[in-house]
């Protein structure tokens, strides 16, 4: 739990104090509430150490960044450029053609110039002037983009609207080279660079923080009881029917009417810490890599598992053996060497292991399930063909997830 005692020293710095008590105007008068939150943090017990924060489990809707992408070419490269590439030759003449130029595209050359797409995240409240990082792309044959610069290139929202111009000099943390046999060495990814401050937001996005009469909090990951849990927590601290729990993504709290005093509420809002819950029970199962994680509520049911592996060998050999031709007449009788004969000969073995057999007693645990299953040397494939004979058999209480 964050120092209550300093959130609240720091509420009272901001008004003149009389005989002990804060001195609000009238204006100020609905920040009583945060004002008696303030004291109760300051005399609150230790929560304990598991215990979350609102800000880390949840987020408040509307409050988001929003996508921004846009086309531009780099110019500068060191003949790591498209080369003829038409939409690259066309962005050259559209762009000459701002400053008075004429010129046909048959005129050009993309060595040194790529065309890329820029995107970057607008965050929630910023406001024009402020500086924002870019990621520039190529989307031609351009083989690195080290040394280039961005031409000034607007940063389209989903709707349309420009939000950001973005112009620099590129960063880029990749390395290609290639000889003159055609033998190439590539280092990273050389045709991503980023510019750092690289854009300019030029507009901002409206929200609804400041505007309507409830926040609310979405979770991260939905589950029934956290959001009870959170609405718990909040009520306890702000007061009664505060938080309302919609379902088991959203909480829905009451704030201040007064605009003002929106960003100090939230402040002490976000720092409320909730009791984490319980994960569901379930088994996770990577099938590319053979990763498997086993949730801590897993719990199997009495079950007995029959583990054991059946090896089948076949050898195919080829005998050679050398043919003749035998011709007889009235006098003699002649062999003549003929074509080689080839007889296969196919060997079958099959080994089979003893049958390792182990019981799971009702209600085991995660540690007794991995133990049991270690016992009897099961590789990964062999505990996924254990894990999904369990659930099929219905003896596997969680839930099987295969990614």
């Amino acid at each position: 739990m964050p120092d209550g005692g300093a959130g609240y020293r720091a509420l009272l710095r901001r008004y003149p104090r009389i005989d002990g008590a804060v001195e609000m105007p009238c204006r100020w008068s609905k920040f009583v509430l945060i004002v008696s939150v303030a004291i109760s943090l300051l005399g609150f017990s230790v929560s304990p150490a598991s215990a979350e924060r609102i800000k880390d489990v949840a987020t408040i809707a509307g409050v988001r960044s929003n996508q921004l992408v846009g086309y531009g070419i780099v110019v500068g490269l060191a003949g790591t450029g498209d080369g003829g590439t038409g939409i690259t030759l066309q962005s050259m003449q559209a762009m000459v053609s701002r400053f008075g130029l004429v010129t046909d595209v048959s005129g050009l050359d993309a060595t040194n110039v790529a065309a890329v797409m820029v995107t970057t995240d607008l965050p929630p409240f910023v406001k024009p002037g402020q500086r924002l990082d870019v990621t520039v792309s190529t989307i031609g044959g351009a083989s690195s983009l080290r040394g280039g610069t961005l031409l000034m290139t607007p940063l389209l929202g989903a709707d349309g609207e420009t939000y950001g111009i973005a112009q620099g000099n590129l960063v880029v943390g990749g390395l290609g080279v290639e000889g003159q046999d055609n033998s190439s060495l590539i280092v990273n990814v050389p045709t991503v660079g980023r510019i750092p401050n690289g854009a300019t937001a030029e507009r901002m996005v409206e929200t609804s923080f400041l505007e309507t009469e409830h926040l609310i909090l979405n979770l991260n990951r939905g589950d029934f009881t956290a959001s009870a849990n959170m609405a718990e927590a909040i009520n306890s601290i702000f007061g009664p029917d505060i938080a309302v729990p919609l379902d088991a993504n959203s909480v829905r709290v009451r704030g201040p009417q007064d605009p003002s005093q929106r960003v100090a509420f939230v402040s002490l809002l976000e720092n409320v810490e909730v009791e984490p819950v319980e994960p569901p029970a379930q088994v996770i199962i990577n099938a590319r890599t053979g990763t498997i994680v086993i949730g801590g509520n897993v719990r199997v049911t009495p079950a007995a598992v029959t583990h054991g592996s059946l090896t089948v060998r076949v050898n195919e050999r080829r005998n050679v053996a050398q043919g003749a031709s035998i011709v007889s007449n009235e006098n003699q009788t002649i062999v003549a060497p003929g074509d080689p004969v080839v007889t296969p000969e196919s060997t079958l073995e099959a080994d089979a292991e003893p049958a390792r057999a182990f019981v799971f007693d009702g209600g085991v645990s995660l540690s007794s399930l991995v133990d049991s299953i270690n016992a009897v040397g099961a590789s990964a494939s062999d505990l996924v063909a254990i894990l999904e004979a369990l659930r099929e058999a219905g003896a596997l209480r969680a839930e099987l997830i295969v990614i």
